[in-house]
């Protein structure tokens, strides 16, 4: 589903010009067709999350917090999808939940419909509904690393 499906009126949309559309900034609230404007515009951007209507940007990754375990849960994941008829696997694939939710979570599973799914690819290549499977890699700041060991 393209963002002109989102309204009623598509003729009504302002103009494209990426010049004239304010930055996406992190805490920005939102609707997710002016999410979705914003982030089409500003293709240096990697990452953006809408949740509950308010916009998340991701920091840089560290390799141990978050890309080792990324890279174990995808292929944990993989061997799941290559056993089990009608999952699909995806890497930091869109959703569109809803009007106010479009997370990107590092890994989901998803059914095809044939098989039970309740999500579904939209025309232009999102995942639309919710994924059978949803994986955060969540990586903690380096203060609450060091909390960890101040514990012990």
């Amino acid at each position: 589903m393209t963002v002109e499906k989102l309204v009623r009126n598509p003729e009504q949309l302002p103009a494209r010009d990426p010049k004239k559309l304010p930055p996406l900034e992190n805490g920005d609230r939102l609707t997710r067709y002016e999410f979705e404007r914003r982030y089409q515009a500003m293709p240096h951007i990697k990452k953006a999350e809408l949740i509950e209507g308010v916009v998340h940007m991701a920091s840089p990754l560290r390799f141990e917090p978050h890309a080792e375990p990324h890279s174990t849960i995808i292929g944990w994941l993989w061997v799941y999808r290559t056993a089990t008829p009608g999952v699909r696997l995806g890497d930091n694939a869109t959703v569109r939940l809803d009007v106010d939710n479009e997370p990107q979570p590092d890994a989901l599973l998803r059914l095809e419909p044939s098989a039970g799914g309740q999500s579904r690819l939209s025309d232009d290549g999102y995942v639309e509904g919710a994924p059978e499977e949803s994986i955060p890699v969540v990586q903690r700041s380096p203060k609450e690393c060091d909390n960890d060991f101040s514990r012990g």
